[in-house]
């Protein structure tokens, strides 16, 4: 199969602004909607854990049923992993109790298996195109760890280290501009800097989304987690509309 052909079967979006636009918003969305589920509407971690563990199984299923990319498809996938990656982590921290520090080296571990497992296999960890199903599993097994790695990094930085919501989201946002610049003007392994850059939209957009839904007192702006989740909603059907008039004109 030549390079022609997998971006024809390519089943994964490719990596602009827009990919990583949407990636943030989805996480905003899945911390706002993940806390929706377990505290406003007081369903607890567990079930929390098995509501978005449907949508996630259920839109994973939609995904590696396609032939080829559908945006819709894949982006919803990437929301039931951010939705299901709050519940994940909450549940290690606030159920299991045993804090955010260990929760994240328990995910990075995962991650980093996960990872391992995917090079020793295909001797690379290239995710622009992807075509074969299993490389897909992969990657998406890398996304959900990655993604509740990823809230549990930002929970740390607000509950653990005492940041306000704002200040935590400018400090993974400093980050991530860090691996924008050295994605530029560096030679540094660009699969590296994606995985990295990956991990750490989640706490930006986790922060982002606890910033528009906590209390004045508590350094947000109190818009609630239902208020906040329709906000999220509306901006991500926006987009994916734009990325399929994208995918037409590509195609």
């Amino acid at each position: 199969m030549n390079f022609a052909e997998d971006l024809f079967f390519n089943k994964i979006a490719k990596i602009t602004l827009l990919f990583w636009l949407m990636k943030i918003v989805a996480t905003t969305l899945g911390e706002t909607l993940g806390d929706f589920i377990a505290q406003t509407l007081d369903l607890g971690y567990l079930f929390g854990i098995a509501i978005t563990l449907v949508f996630f199984l259920f839109t994973l299923y939609l995904q590696l049923s396609s032939k080829k990319f559908i945006p819709a498809f894949f982006w919803l996938v990437i929301i039931g992993t951010t939705t299901l990656g709050t519940e994940i982590s909450d549940f290690i921290d606030r159920s299991l109790h045993l804090g955010y520090a260990v929760g994240s080296l328990v995910l990075v571990t995962f991650l980093m298996l996960t990872l391992y497992f995917w090079y020793k296999k295909y001797r690379n960890l290239e995710v622009y195109p992807i075509f074969e199903k299993q490389k897909e599993i992969f990657f998406w097994v890398a996304v959900l760890f990655s993604n509740s790695l990823g809230t549990a990094f930002g929970d740390y930085l607000n509950d653990g280290l005492g940041f306000s919501y704002l200040l935590g989201a400018l400090i993974t946002l400093a980050v991530i501009l860090v691996v924008v610049v050295l994605h530029s003007y560096t030679k540094i392994n660009h699969i590296l800097l994606f995985w990295i850059a990956f991990v750490f939209t989640r706490p930006f957009g986790a922060t982002f989304g606890d910033f528009l839904t906590k209390p004045l007192a508590k350094g947000g702006l109190d818009l609630g987690t239902l208020n906040a989740s329709f906000v999220s909603i509306i901006i991500m059907v926006a987009l994916i509309i734009v990325a399929h008039r994208q995918e037409k004109i590509g195609n």
